[in-house]
């Protein structure tokens, strides 16, 4: 990848999210980018090409017949590293998935050969009608990725999918493709679901049984698989993050809930990615009432064993998809850690079982990850340590490897 600040395009579609696109425009910014703003002209109408202009450093791209020498309905699109339309309207997008280009934002579009990313806002209406579906197909079939919108508060008192998503995670997103550069959105049409984050068990209103995943893992699995253009449900047991743009999230606490959620979701999934350290126990008879530390020699906490839920999916896969497990292993007197991973591996029966030491400092709540993945055709690969974004390219690589073409 160059080594220069990325060229960014940033188009901005005419309707009320666009405001969100000032912070998204300051993230680019801070991070490096240079970023052309192409607002269209409903777009002006709710942030002024002033606020552009002062926000990005550079004059504001309106018109085709401005700076025409330039020929800017051409060099902008050719320039360019990356295009992000964010907010993307209905219209925008019925208007690129034509091939218009009747502003210099749809004709930028039509020049790009770069990446190009849009983060739809719409009412749920527009987003859920069918001519707005089979423009989004469109796009996505021709290797463009379209994030599909959060749910949340709309305009109005409309709530409902459509909302915009944050800026930040927007980025997240914009990040992970600049990092691919020309690579293609190569998960378009597949569906991957993920499980991230740690169970916890219920000991009494108070206190739980639980471990030390904070879900980062999950979370990039869920972010690099958007930005290649998948189709994503993540899981979510306890974690602290907001949602990654463009994925579908269910939250859940326990293990049991957990399993509920997976399993419903596994028919559709191309890929299941089990990333969530799911406790191996829970109290049999959670106590309804806080325990007392005063309690004169507490009765010890019986615990049953909860089920298995990757034992489970492997036990019965759906034709062509691919299961991926996590081990967190310690090495021990009995093994070392890999020896404990193969031993795991052989008794899941995954496609692919990714192993991790862990610790106080490893794995868990870091930004980085050092992992070996095991194969059950006996392949095994070596990820050195990197931000955890980057495992999670070589998992999707791997997986994608073995899934069957279309």
């Amino acid at each position: 990848m160059s080594l220069d600040p990325p060229n960014i395009v940033l188009g901005v579609a005419g309707g009320i999210a666009a405001y969100k696109s000032c912070e998204l425009l300051r993230r680019f910014t801070e991070g490096g980018a240079t970023v052309t703003v192409v607002p269209t002209a409903s777009a002006l109408k709710f942030v002024g090409a002033a606020t552009w202009a002062a926000l990005s450093g550079r004059p504001v791209a309106t018109d085709v017949f401005d700076d025409v020498h330039e020929v800017p309905h051409v060099r902008l699109g050719q320039r360019a590293d990356l295009v992000v339309v964010a907010p993307a309207t209905a219209d925008l997008m019925a208007r690129a998935a034509m091939g218009r280009a009747d502003d210099l934002l749809t004709a930028t579009l039509l020049t790009a050969r770069c990446p190009v990313l849009f983060a739809p806002a719409m009412h749920t209406e527009m987003w859920l009608h069918p001519a707005t579906r089979e423009n989004v197909a469109t796009l996505r079939r021709r290797g463009s990725v379209v994030l599909d919108p959060a749910w949340g508060r709309l305009t109005g008192a409309d709530t409902g999918p459509g909302r915009l998503p944050e800026p930040e995670q927007i980025y997240a997103v914009a990040q992970r493709l600049l990092s691919r550069g020309n690579l293609p959105a190569d998960l378009t049409g597949r569906r991957v679901l993920v499980s991230a984050g740690g169970t916890r068990e219920p000991v009494d209103p108070v206190r739980f049984l639980g471990n030390r995943s904070t879900g980062l893992q999950g979370w990039a699995l869920a972010t690099t698989a958007a930005a290649r253009g998948a189709e994503v449900v993540l899981v979510a047991a306890n974690v602290e993050l907001p949602d990654p743009a463009g994925a579908k999230v269910i939250r859940v606490e326990t293990a049991l809930e957990l399993r509920a959620a997976v399993l419903e979701a596994a028919s559709e999934a191309d890929v299941i990615v089990m990333a969530a350290a799911v406790a191996d126990f829970r109290p049999v008879n959670p106590a309804g009432a806080k325990l007392k530390k005063g309690d004169v020699d507490p009765d010890p906490i019986a615990l049953t064993r909860n089920p298995d839920v990757l034992a489970e999916l492997c036990a019965r896969p759906h034709p062509g998809q691919v299961i991926v497990g996590f081990a967190a292993e310690t090495g021990d007197a009995t093994a070392s850690v890999l020896e404990h991973g193969r031993a795991k591996l052989a008794r899941k029966q995954c496609d692919l079982l990714v192993v991790n030491e862990v610790g106080p400092t490893k794995a868990f709540g870091t930004p980085d990850n050092q992992a070996v993945i095991l194969g059950l055709d006996s392949s095994t690969t070596e990820v050195p340590s990197g931000p955890k974004e980057n495992l999670a390219d070589v998992i999707w690589d791997l997986a994608l490897a073995r899934l069957p073409e279309r």
